[in-house]
């Protein structure tokens, strides 16, 4: 919801480790850096979301008549014979957002040699989420679990979007994914898939947020889709349908909770200041 009570399409994403993001939308192939995609709420009018487009005045006045504003971009621009301006903001902005790190779920701590740090039912839904059965790591692999990643061992630039098989109705303007910059039909619904680190705290899911938990998540791929999603012609090659038990599943959500990192999560140096 935006400042004008406009509703966004698109569901909100986490920001667990966003500084190895490949891209930073859902769908944008052209937003590659922190920086540009920080002017993109303060500024964008499609949906308004901080309402501030052609109001940037107003924006540094505000923060030019806060002396703490003011001390700390000086210190953190010392060269600058203008720090406070709206460059700035987005450097501090993408700077900060550069340290929200999570590395040390129940999953890092077992694959770094803690075997007790998973629960049985945890370490059978590791096995399907890897294994050719559930075939879940082919988008959300890696260490950030997505397959568009980028860090310093990082070979060459790899984007990649997938059409997931949601109903067809999801996938209409706005929210038409790579569609909206490609105007190839073969690129409707395609969105970024999104890393699963803390998933177990961000629901809805989906880019529209249209499934509610992660239990409704699994089922939606087992079913190979949603509605007329399961013989869409662009749904990705890796959504099929396929078998797991009841157990089977609580094993799967139970191996998701484990991408849990408490220690992030908690961390006071990214509470509220005010």
């Amino acid at each position: 919801m935006g400042s004008t009570g406009q509703s966004h399409p698109r569901n909100a994403q986490h920001l667990s480790n966003i500084a190895y993001n490949v891209r930073q939308t859902w769908a944008n192939p052209l937003l590659k850096k922190l920086e540009d995609q920080a002017r993109v709420p303060m500024f964008g009018d499609n949906p308004v979301e901080l309402g501030m487009k052609d109001r940037e005045d107003l924006l540094l006045e505000r923060l030019e008549n806060d002396p703490d504003y003011v001390s700390k971009f000086k210190a953190a621009f010392p060269s600058d014979s203008n720090p406070l301006s709206i460059l700035n903001i987005t450097k501090a902005l993408s700077s900060f957002q550069r340290t929200f790190i999570s590395g040390n779920s129940a999953y890092d701590r077992y694959q770094a040699g803690d075997l007790s740090a998973l629960s049985a039912s945890a370490i059978r839904g590791k096995n399907l989420f890897f294994g050719e059965r559930g075939e879940c790591f082919h988008c959300h692999g890696g260490f950030n679990f997505t397959d568009t990643i980028l860090h310093l061992g990082t070979v060459f630039e790899e984007v990649t979007f997938h059409n997931n098989g949601l109903d067809s109705s999801r996938f209409v303007s706005p929210n038409g994914g790579l569609y909206e910059f490609t105007f190839q039909e073969s690129d409707r619904g395609k969105f970024r898939a999104p890393s699963l680190r803390n998933v177990e705290l961000t629901a809805p899911y989906m880019h529209d947020g249209s499934i509610p938990d992660l239990l409704s998540v699994i089922n939606h791929y087992t079913n190979g889709g949603t509605g007329d999603g399961t013989t869409n012609p662009n749904r990705d090659v890796f959504v099929r349908s396929f078998s797991l038990s009841e157990s089977e599943k609580q094993d799967l959500v139970e191996f998701l909770k484990s991408l849990t990192d408490t220690e992030f999560t908690t961390n006071p140096k990214f509470e509220d200041p005010f």
